[in-house]
């Protein structure tokens, strides 16, 4: 008999969920994907602001995805306080995007909910914040990829173990 479990659901965040967000979710999908692990979790992105609501992610986003074997479809939307009650996990890109989430939080056990998703990179020179490259070029959303893909692991094998 199969044993029965709950998926464990996750949710990026960053400003305006078309860069780093949207990447991580796909980063998050395929390493899961991978390792045949999809049916232990469910995936999203948001953004703390909703300026680009109904949008595709970035197409620098978008072209490192097409490059690394996967494809982002996600069209942004904005956190809410209705995303504190779904999701086990609301992992942030940034500072700025901790502050902005958690001033919504409005019990405890929501607040423990979000992370910093660089608290999940194990190397010990890695960066402390995934900047957000949307004023960058091409070389910076590669630079995030490769860094999300540290952080995702690094939070897979603590929530797998």
């Amino acid at each position: 008999m199969k044993e029965s479990f709950q998926k464990r659901k996750v949710l990026m965040v960053c400003l305006g969920n078309i860069c780093r967000s949207p990447l991580a979710e796909g980063v998050m999908i395929k390493l899961l994907k991978d390792k045949n692990l999809l049916d232990r979790f469910e995936v999203d992105s948001a953004g703390t602001i909703g300026a680009h609501m109904g949008e595709l992610p970035d197409h620098r986003s978008r072209k490192v995805a097409v490059n690394n074997g996967f494809e982002l479809t996600h069209l942004a939307r904005q956190f809410t306080r209705k995303d504190f009650e779904i999701f086990d996990d609301i992992l942030v890109m940034d500072d700025s995007n901790y502050d902005d989430v958690i001033s919504l939080a409005k019990k405890p056990e929501h607040e423990k909910k979000v992370k910093r998703i660089v608290e999940f990179d194990q190397r010990s020179d890695a960066p402390q914040q995934v900047m957000d490259p949307y004023y960058g070029n091409i070389n910076h959303f590669e630079a995030i990829y490769d860094q999300l893909q540290h952080c995702i692991y690094g939070y897979l094998v603590q929530n797998l173990g």
